[in-house]
């Protein structure tokens, strides 16, 4: 038999074939078909249902994905089962057993960011609009997604994390309150009256505008005695936005130079004493012939 009868005989087989499967195909099309409409109405239920709670919306965004993907992957074992009837779900789902094992090694990263984001989502603790500080990396949560999580640094700029970062690593939300306590240290001479000081510079701390003092009271305790004065942990609550802390410092700091000012009280630069070994002696002639050459001059 010649080539071109074999290649003849083996479309004729081909073509019988998919005459065969026609029925099988239809069916599986409809199968495909009716699958497609229940993904699209489950998901609109689900999310009806959802919107009544109080979930995220990532968090909700997720639970259709899944509803819609489980849908989808009965349909398709559904539809390939009427056009290979051979094919049987337990051999299917043993497929899908080795695959997913395969595709979890190769994309393992993607999966634990997967997760991780899922359980970012069911937490509580951190919001969209928060601050945060993670590893170094601080802004605000613009975005929280199921892989992914976009900060907003202060200065403008938009960082994509993965959410394993910030799941696997301590995370510090700076406005879970609305209120943060704030402190500047304070020193004054040596010369001066401590509870004097400690007087003065409460008073005008307490009378900053930013300074929140209902039930939050100013705290100002003598620290140490530094190389030129003894200092003041100054310690006040105030806004837990990063904004809110750089004004009040500002205003915090320029109330308290003002009334020391006006007290009178000093707030010393370092001194530098010179401690010599041997006596000196003064040049008193040198200071007699510079006074003389003034007077003949």
């Amino acid at each position: 038999m010649d080539p071109i009868s074999i290649i003849y005989k083996q479309i004729n087989e081909i073509a019988r074939g998919a005459v065969a499967l026609l029925p099988q195909i239809a069916v599986a099309i409809a199968v495909i078909v009716l699958t497609w409409l229940v993904a699209m109405g489950v998901r609109a239920l689900l999310r009806r249902g959802l919107d009544r709670t109080s979930l995220r919306q990532s968090l909700k965004n997720l639970f259709s994905l899944l509803a819609s993907i489980g849908i989808w992957i009965l349909g398709l074992m559904i539809a390939a089962v009427v056009v290979f009837p051979n094919l049987t779900p337990a051999s299917i789902l043993a497929g899908l057993g080795i695959g997913s094992v395969a595709i979890g090694f190769a994309f393992k990263d993607i999966f634990e960011n997967f997760l991780a984001g899922i359980i970012i989502l069911f937490r509580k603790e951190m919001r969209i609009g928060d601050f945060i500080e993670c590893e170094g990396l601080e802004g605000k949560v613009e975005n929280i997604s199921i892989r992914e999580s976009h900060i907003r640094q202060t200065d403008g700029q938009l960082v994509v994390v993965p959410n394993a970062m910030l799941f696997k690593n301590p995370l510090t939300i700076r406005t879970d309150l609305d209120q943060r306590r704030t402190s500047i240290v304070c020193g004054v001479a040596y010369d001066e009256d401590v509870d004097k000081c400690r007087d003065i510079i409460r008073g005008a701390v307490e009378g900053c505008g930013t300074v929140i003092s209902d039930n939050r009271p100013v705290q100002i305790f003598a620290q140490e005695f530094a190389d030129s004065s003894v200092n003041f942990e100054v310690t006040w609550w105030t806004g837990s936005k990063p904004v809110d802390i750089r004004k009040s410092r500002d205003e915090v700091i320029s109330a308290v130079k003002r009334a020391l000012d006006d007290s009178g009280i000093e707030i010393p630069f370092p001194y530098r004493t010179l401690t010599f070994k041997e006596s000196l002696c003064l040049d008193h002639a040198g200071d007699e012939r510079e006074n003389a050459g003034a007077a003949v001059e």
